[in-house]
């Protein structure tokens, strides 16, 4: 079957490429992926997203997206895309249930999935005190305590956010930062920020949300609770862009690449959008803005293909 539109990924982007592309009459079809609806599904809170002033629970943000696009004729199915062959025109893919499909054009948008230290707790409570996200999560946390685990740039850099609201424990299991040099004295020289060397978290504790912490002494092997109000990972994240690598340009940790101001990818009809592209800002409503753009750019390179949407509405 030759699909006008494939998007791959049902985050906030996959979500707003799909609305363009179908209020267009290109009849987009959604591979919703291993996590249907993408990160904000293991997100309670936000409000960070403009339009819903009482702020909105992340699944129901994504419920609400999905359900404005299949109300313009989006088609969403539940299945991964496994690999790709973008040697020809139209593109072939394979899906996770075995099936072999075309496209004339593709909307690479599968996100990206925070790194996380494995811990049985931490996976169970995501979106209870856990997060992998200090600007999503960081006001929830007024006047409280918060632990940052990570020495990397990103460490550094959340650990000197969240002291905006709470008073922050940075977990380094090493006895060094591996930040750059600026980012490491904007540590040392905020007085919110403590600094805990050679240290792991081996659990979380908490029953419904976080209450603390145990650590173990990377030197002596000695363990303790440190109580703590939340926690926040930044150990990195890992964009799900395995399938494209092999044809499309990524940089070392696999971020896809695209065009200056632009979705496109260096196959020309394959397009990129979200945090698969994205690891500056990531963020739901920059998601949702680069799906915008991929689907423009959608119909304007289909259009120049020769394919004409039909009836096309008004308002697009």
């Amino acid at each position: 079957m030759v699909h006008d539109v494939v998007i791959f990924g049902s985050g906030p982007s996959g979500h707003t490429a799909a609305l363009y592309t179908s209020r267009a009459n290109l009849k987009p079809v959604v591979y919703e992926g291993l996590q249907p609806g993408g990160q904000l599904t293991i997100t309670t809170d936000v409000d960070n997203f403009p339009g819903f002033p009482e702020g909105i629970m992340g699944p129901e943000l994504m419920e609400r997206m999905k359900a404005q696009t299949t109300r313009f004729g989006a088609e969403y199915h539940p299945w991964t895309v496994v690999s790709v062959e973008l040697s020809q025109w139209p593109f072939q893919f394979t899906l996770d249930n075995g099936e072999v499909h075309h496209a004339k054009a593709m909307v690479i948008s599968t996100g990206a999935a925070a790194q996380y230290l494995g811990l049985e707790n931490e996976t169970r409570l995501q979106g209870y005190g856990v997060s992998a996200c200090a600007t999503c999560d960081g006001f929830f946390y007024g006047g409280k305590t918060v632990g940052v685990v990570g020495g990397g740039d990103s460490a550094c850099e959340e650990a000197t956010f969240l002291t905006k609201f709470a008073e922050v424990h940075l977990f380094v299991r090493r006895d060094e930062l591996r930040a750059s040099k600026i980012m490491r004295q904007r540590v040392f020289d905020n007085d919110k920020v403590t600094v805990h060397w050679n240290t792991s978290v081996i659990d979380v504790l908490g029953d419904k949300e976080v209450t603390g912490v145990r650590l173990i002494d990377n030197k002596t092997n000695a363990e303790s609770d440190f109580a703590l109000d939340g926690l926040f990972l930044a150990i990195g994240h890992k964009p799900n862009s395995g399938p494209f690598v092999e044809w499309l340009d990524s940089d070392e940790t696999g971020y896809l690449l695209t065009a200056p101001d632009s979705a496109a990818t260096k196959i020309p009809g394959v397009f990129a959008a979200g945090d698969v592209q994205d690891h500056t800002y990531r963020q739901a409503i920059t998601a949702a803005g680069s799906g915008c753009m991929a689907a423009l750019e959608v119909e304007r390179w289909l259009e120049h293909k020769g394919y004409e949407s039909l009836s096309r509405r008004e308002g697009f």
